[in-house]
């Protein structure tokens, strides 16, 4: 899949890209209404012998419209989400700087320069898309901006249990730690992927030598505490336990949250090395014990609990 990072006004020429069929929105999280979205553009593609593309945009434009809004955290930094889409086998990727400028565009302004000027012959979108500023182009009026030169279609709502899938709604549930609902809304388990780097080392003392991990500061989390996971290294897989807190029985001041691992029959170094986390399972809330015994004590019975799970 070719990546191509774009803003407003690009310097792309027309006449040098291909006829492609397109899927366009934000996309934060990939889940099974943007998969419905997106397979609609591969497919179509191959249909029409053209390339297939998906539009999106960074960073979300919460950033640059509130300004109560600093940053924001996504469910699928930007290089998941190229690795998601090159596995539905897109072929291209346009990332648009959402900025202010690009902000400004009225709707027509946005699809002559970003649809027309891309060469996409067929779009596709969720039925809810909005464009152009203050998001006033629809897709129901696209008659009125398509100017004969493309067609489009939209794809109706996705629901789970009646409601409509969305990434406000995993969001919802990664905040709650109901890591069963994620797997069901995404059509696959949540995962994260960080460099382990040095931490205190508390987890050796403890008899559990845990992997601290550096997660990008765009990766949003699920709930703080006490996870079941399975972890990815060099090509295998192992059962863990993963802990997302601030290690209050060892401070009580309010340090960042970490995230450190437990590899369930691991024995390595593994400072320097990429893992990626797999959550599965909520076990518990991080607590605060009276002792470092305690604490141990209470290591003890998840390991055993998470070990039970896993072998379910």
């Amino acid at each position: 899949m070719e990546t191509i990072e774009l803003s407003y006004p690009h310097t792309l020429s027309k006449e040098d890209l291909p006829e492609t069929v397109s899927a366009i929105g934000f996309f934060d999280g990939i889940h099974k209404g943007h998969q419905r979205v997106i397979q609609q553009a591969v497919d179509k593609a191959k249909q029409k012998n053209m390339e297939s593309a998906v539009i999106t945009f960074f960073p979300h434009p919460s950033v640059v419209l509130r300004k109560d809004t600093q940053h924001v955290k996504y469910i699928t930094i930007s290089s998941e989400k190229q690795a998601i889409l090159d596995d539905l086998q897109v072929d291209r990727l346009y990332i648009i700087q959402f900025n202010q400028d690009l902000s400004k565009l009225s709707p027509q302004e946005f699809i002559d320069h970003f649809i027309i000027g891309l060469n996409i012959k067929h779009l596709v979108a969720g039925f809810d898309y909005s464009f152009g500023h203050k998001g006033q182009g629809k897709m129901a009026d696209m008659q009125d901006y398509a100017r004969d030169v493309f067609t489009w279609e939209t794809i109706g709502k996705v629901t789970l249990e009646k409601e409509k899938i969305s990434s406000t709604r995993i969001r919802a549930a990664l905040a709650t730690g109901d890591m069963e609902q994620v797997e069901q809304l995404l059509g696959r388990t949540f995962k994260t992927t960080g460099l382990v780097v040095k931490g205190a080392s508390r987890g050796r003392e403890l008899g559990y030598p845990t992997a601290n991990l550096a997660i990008s500061k765009d990766a949003l989390l699920p709930k703080q505490g006490v996870y079941a996971t399975r972890v990815y290294y060099k090509g295998e897989v192992y059962g863990g336990m993963a802990n997302i807190g601030t290690n209050p029985t060892f401070t009580d001041e309010i340090e960042d949250m970490s995230v450190e691992v437990f590899l369930f029959d691991f024995d390595g170094d593994l400072y320097g090395e990429e893992l990626m986390i797999e959550w599965l399972s909520y076990t518990r809330e991080e607590i605060k014990f009276d002792s470092k015994e305690a604490l141990i004590e209470r290591m003890q019975q998840d390991e055993q609990e998470i070990r039970a799970y896993l072998q379910d």
